[in-house]
């Protein structure tokens, strides 16, 4: 069966990659998190992180602030305004991707 239901080509590929797609599925719920807290809920190595992270914030889905704890450095992230109406456009896509087949 094809048609729009199954349009595939409408699903956010910032988004998609499994690592960017936890991100975002934590920040949603938390509204915001340090790097080390990231990590311990979702995984992946720091090099990986970052760059997922990255990818994340020059699509302007994530606001990155830097700052140090004492010496230490404290990387915080959450969504922003555009980051939440992707997520949300995301979701509303894999939803109707999904719909079809639960109906059936």
């Amino acid at each position: 069966m094809t048609g729009p239901d199954y349009d595939y080509r409408d699903i956010d590929d910032v988004i998609h990659g499994r690592l960017r797609l936890a991100v975002m599925a934590y920040l949603s719920g938390s509204g915001e998190a340090d790097f080390n807290e990231l990590k311990a809920k979702i995984g992946g190595t720091d090099g990986n992180l970052s760059v997922q992270i990255r990818k994340l914030e020059e699509a302007g889905y994530i606001a990155i602030k830097k700052s140090f704890a004492g010496r230490k450095p404290q990387t915080r992230m959450r969504l922003t305004k555009k980051g939440r109406d992707a997520w949300i456009a995301y979701i509303a896509r894999m939803e109707a991707l999904l719909r079809p087949a639960a109906a059936e």
